[in-house]
C-alpha cells in the first residue's frame, strides 16, 4: 500500500482542478444515486421529496426548526422520544434556509458538496491527488451514501470534520478547534471531531509546546457538544438530562455488549434483515480498514478522530441498522484503501469504484423504500 506519511501540499493552483474533478465524480456517483432513488419512489406511488427531505429524522429537524425544542412523542409501549436527542446546528439552518423538505435537502447536498472537497484535500495532502480522487468515489459509494443526499446531519458533520482535519494536517489549530465546535453542535458523534483536535495538543503540549494557540485550541475544540450537553440539562433540570433523553430513545453506552448481540443473531442463522447483515459486513470492514489506517502510521488527529467515531459506533446499544450510518464521517478509514487502488490500473479503480456504486444504489433504495428500519 502507498504509504500515508505527510508530505507538503502542491501549489493551489496546480490541484484546483483536480479537486473539481474530485467534485465531480461524487456529484456525478450520488446525482446517479438521486435520480435511482426517484425513480423507484415514484414507482412506488411516493414523493421523491418527502423520502429524500422528510422522513424519519428529517422530520424531526423540520419540527425543530418550525417550532423550536419542547416535542415530545410518547408510543404505545410505553417508550419516550424528545427532540432534545437532536443537536441544533442543522435545523438553524434549515430554519434560515426556508424551513421546508427542499431548502433541508439544499442544506445537505450544500454540505455534502463541501464535505467532498474536504475529503478530497485530506486524502491528497497524504496519499495525492489520484489517490485523493479515489478516496472521494469510494466515500461516494458506500453502502449508506445515500444518507448523504438526504436532509440529515451526516454530510455536515462530514464537511466540518474533513476541513477540520486538513487544518490540523496544514498546523492550523485554531482553524480546527473552530471548526470542532461547529461540529460538536451538529451530532453528538461531533465530538470526535473534538478528540482529534484535543489529542494534537496534548501531544504538543507533552513535547514542551506550552503555546496559547494550543491551549487554547484543546479547551476550545469540545466546548460547543458541551454546550448543547449541559443547556439540555438546564432545560430539564437534571445536569444529566441529555443522557437520560439519548437513554429514552434506546441508545446508551455498553461498550459494545448490544453490538455484539446483535452481530451474533445474523451470524447464528435465522431470519434477520438484509439491514442487519450489511451492518454486520460494514462493521467488520470498518474494523480490517481502521487497522490498515494504524498500520499505515496515519497521523495521529486521523486516529483520534476515526478511533472516537469506532469507540462510539461500537460501544452504543440501540438502531443497530444505523451504524453504518455513523461511520459515514469516518472517511479516512477508506485512504489505505484508496492509496492501494492508486496503484492499480486506472481501469480497475474505475471498475470498482462503479460496482460499489451500483451496489450503493440498490441498497439505497432497499434502505428508503422496501426496509421498515431507519436509514
Amino acid at each position: 500500500m502507498a504509504t500515508l506519511s505527510l508530505r507538503p501540499a502542491g501549489p493551489r493552483q496546480a490541484t484546483a482542478s483536480t479537486a473539481l474533478l474530485a467534485l465531480g465524480v461524487f456529484a456525478a456517483v450520488r446525482a446517479a444515486g438521486v435520480l435511482v432513488v426517484t425513480a423507484g419512489a415514484w414507482w412506488a406511488g411516493r414523493d421523491p421529496v418527502r423520502v429524500l427531505g422528510a422522513s424519519w429524522d428529517s422530520v424531526w429537524y423540520l419540527g425543530i426548526a418550525a417550532h423550536g425544542y419542547g416535542r415530545t412523542q410518547m408510543w404505545a409501549d410505553g417508550s419516550i422520544q424528545s427532540d432534545y436527542a437532536f443537536f441544533p446546528l442543522f435545523p438553524l439552518l434549515l430554519r434560515l434556509a426556508g424551513g421546508t423538505a427542499l431548502s433541508g435537502l439544499a442544506v445537505a447536498w450544500s454540505a455534502a458538496a463541501v464535505a467532498a472537497v474536504g475529503v478530497y484535500r485530506v486524502g491528497e495532502h497524504l496519499a495525492g491527488p489520484r489517490a485523493a480522487t479515489l478516496l472521494v468515489g469510494l466515500w461516494a459509494a458506500l453502502p449508506h451514501a445515500v444518507v448523504l443526499t438526504l436532509a440529515y446531519t451526516e454530510a455536515l458533520l462530514c464537511a466540518l470534520a474533513a476541513w477540520a482535519l486538513y487544518a490540523l494536517l496544514r498546523g492550523h489549530r485554531l482553524t480546527a478547534a473552530a471548526l470542532a465546535v461547529l461540529a460538536g453542535l451538529t451530532r453528538p458523534t461531533g465530538i470526535a471531531v473534538a478528540a482529534a483536535v484535543t489529542a494534537l495538543a496534548v501531544r504538543e503540549l507533552l513535547r514542551g509546546e506550552r503555546t496559547p494557540r494550543v491551549w487554547a485550541a484543546a479547551l476550545l475544540a469540545p466546548a460547543g457538544w458541551a454546550a448543547y450537553v449541559l443547556a439540555v440539562g438546564v432545560r430539564r433540570g437534571d445536569p444529566l438530562g441529555y443522557f437520560t433523553v439519548q437513554r429514552q430513545w434506546g441508545s446508551r453506552f455498553d461498550f459494545g455488549a448490544g453490538t455484539l448481540r446483535s452481530a451474533e443473531k445474523v451470524l447464528t442463522g435465522g431470519h434477520v434483515p438484509l439491514a442487519s447483515t450489511v451492518t454486520v459486513a460494514v462493521l467488520a470492514v470498518a474494523g480490517l480498514l481502521a487497522a490498515a489506517l494504524t498500520l499505515e502510521r496515519a497521523p495521529l488527529p486521523l486516529l483520534a478522530y476515526t478511533g472516537t467515531l469506532l469507540l462510539i459506533t461500537l460501544g452504543g446499544a440501540g438502531f443497530f441498522e444505523s451504524k453504518p450510518r455513523f461511520l459515514l464521517p469516518a472517511f479516512p478509514l477508506l485512504l489505505p484503501l484508496a492509496a492501494f487502488m492508486a496503484r492499480a490500473r486506472p481501469r480497475t479503480a474505475v471498475v470498482v469504484t462503479a460496482c460499489l456504486a451500483g451496489l450503493s444504489y440498490g441498497y439505497g433504495v432497499y434502505l428508503l423504500l422496501v426496509a421498515h428500519v431507519p436509514p
